[in-house]
């Protein structure tokens, strides 16, 4: 697991109703049980306190250990800077207790002449895992500190070694860390704790896994996205018209390839429309498309674009030339399935619903949440790509990792809500985010802004509204 996973799990746990205040008083009791299992009890215990989360840990552990022990809370920093309100609301019940002692160092000159020879272990709660750079004073002085001590009394850090990783940081004993190792660690020995994360949050996806998926990565027009949707036939221009507008509010520019038949029924001036001769797509329309590829971050192929055989060898030949990521769908899973070596090597996503996962790999998916997911991270990992298999639980897998999304409602079997969710996810892609995350932001967004239309318009509703609700599920999460 990496330090990022962290946030994205607090925010999805948050989700599941798993308040911050649970968190940081099971990772403070877990702080306060590893240093009594390890050094006894009646000792005294300097516990160093920053002023974000970190230190927040800080004060649950030091109300803990004060069962049993004598315990000082020295807190480095401003108490009107601590940022949290589950910090704050742990600060205030320690300044309620007569038995644990509280001293407020707002800057480097109460530091610098602390006497802690008398103190059996001293508790680093001071930075967290989201610093960046050399500490700043007064943090640093009080790192410098602690380190006066290394080897006289017992160091224990929490979460990591304050400071860490530049070269100003605390000498731990050793460090306590919550619900898993962190792939970034390395160089000071971990004892890690669990916190009170249910197994769900390994597969779930939820706001946090979409707040990381939507940053935005640059102020001038081009910069947080180019999509290129290639999609409709003489039979059907609405698929990709919904796929291309479900992505103009993620980002920066919406290429809409279609036949100039089929076209002539679009006018969207979010879109820009390219159409191409004739009523249906063919290998003579492959080196324009290329083309037009090379100037884009992710393509979207598919969405109405027909099954007539040349339509179907255009888009085998796009896919095995094409060096862009890819999403794609419907119609296009079609085509594919008759050779899906033109595969190899691309980075992708498929979404197909059951019916068109049977066509893919010719198996029938199973009901069952666990079995499903096993046979599409089989299938996943045969094919060197991402499935997002669509269902009342969506299911996706890259073949190692396997996510669910369960946003979304009955009203959402409407024609089209799937070439919007396509759409999100080529927006994802081009955005810059992994296969495995464009496929899983993706499903979890179309299913909230279906959510936020039902509960607007209840359960009849149009995938043109769903579209346009994407803003709002956008905000949603922003603001989760």
């Amino acid at each position: 697991m990496r330090i990022e996973d962290v946030y994205v799990w607090d925010i999805n746990a948050k989700w599941l109703g798993i308040t911050p205040y649970q968190l940081m008083e099971n990772a403070g009791a877990g702080v306060a049980r590893t240093i009594e299992e390890r050094f006894g009890k009646g000792l005294r215990i300097a516990v160093f306190s920053g002023t974000g989360n970190n230190g927040g840990d800080g004060f649950v552990a030091a109300r803990h250990l004060s069962f049993e022990n004598d315990v000082t809370v020295f807190l480095v920093g401003d108490e009107a800077k601590i940022r949290s309100e589950e910090a704050k609301h742990n600060w205030e019940i320690l300044k309620g207790l007569e038995f644990v002692k509280i001293r407020v160092l707002k800057d480097s000159a109460y530091i610098k002449g602390l006497d802690l020879s008398g103190y059996d272990v001293i508790v680093d709660a001071l930075l967290g895992a989201g610093t960046r750079g050399e500490p700043r004073e007064p943090i640093r002085s009080a790192i410098e500190k602690i380190n006066e001590y290394a080897g006289k009394a017992k160091i224990v850090s929490v979460d990591l070694p304050s400071g860490y990783p530049s070269d100003v940081r605390v000498k731990a004993d050793f460090a306590v860390t919550f619900q898993w190792d962190k792939e970034e660690y390395e160089g000071f020995e971990r004892v890690i704790v669990k916190i009170g994360y249910p197994r769900e949050l390994y597969h779930l996806v939820g706001p946090g896994d979409a707040k990381f998926a939507l940053r935005k990565r640059g102020q001038h027009k081009g910069q947080n996205g180019r999509l290129l949707v290639i999609g409709g036939s003489s039979s059907y221009y609405g698929a990709p018209y919904l796929a291309s507008k479900g992505a103009s509010y993620i980002v920066d520019l919406v290429y809409l390839a279609m036949p100039a038949e089929p076209a002539k029924r679009i006018s969207d001036p979010d879109l820009i429309l390219r159409p191409l001769p004739g009523e249906n797509f063919s290998t003579e329309h492959l080196d324009d498309l290329l083309e037009l590829a090379e100037k884009v971050d992710a393509v979207v192929i598919g969405p109405g674009i027909g099954l007539a055989e040349e339509t179907k060898e255009f888009v085998r030949e796009f896919v095995r030339l094409c060096e862009k990521p890819m999403v794609i769908d419907a119609d296009g899973l079609k085509a594919i399935a008759e050779d899906l070596g033109v595969l190899k090597g691309k980075a992708f996503v498929l979404t197909p619903h059951a019916g068109e996962f049977s066509v893919l790999f010719g198996v029938k998916s199973p009901e069952g949440l666990i079995e499903r997911a096993g046979l599409v991270r089989e299938k996943a990992r045969e094919i060197g790509g991402v499935i997002l298999l669509k269902g009342p639980y969506d299911v996706i897998s890259d073949g190692e990792t396997w996510k669910y999304n369960r946003t979304g409602n009955r009203g959402m079997t409407t024609g089209g809500t799937g070439d919007v969710l396509a759409g999100l996810v080529g927006a994802l892609l081009a955005l810059g985010n992994s296969p495995l995350r464009s496929a899983s932001v993706g499903a979890f967004l179309n299913g909230l802004a279906g959510d936020i239309v039902k509960e607007e318009l209840g359960e009849n509703f149009t995938a043109l509204e769903l579209a346009k609700r994407i803003p709002k599920a956008v905000k949603w999460v922003e603001e989760f």
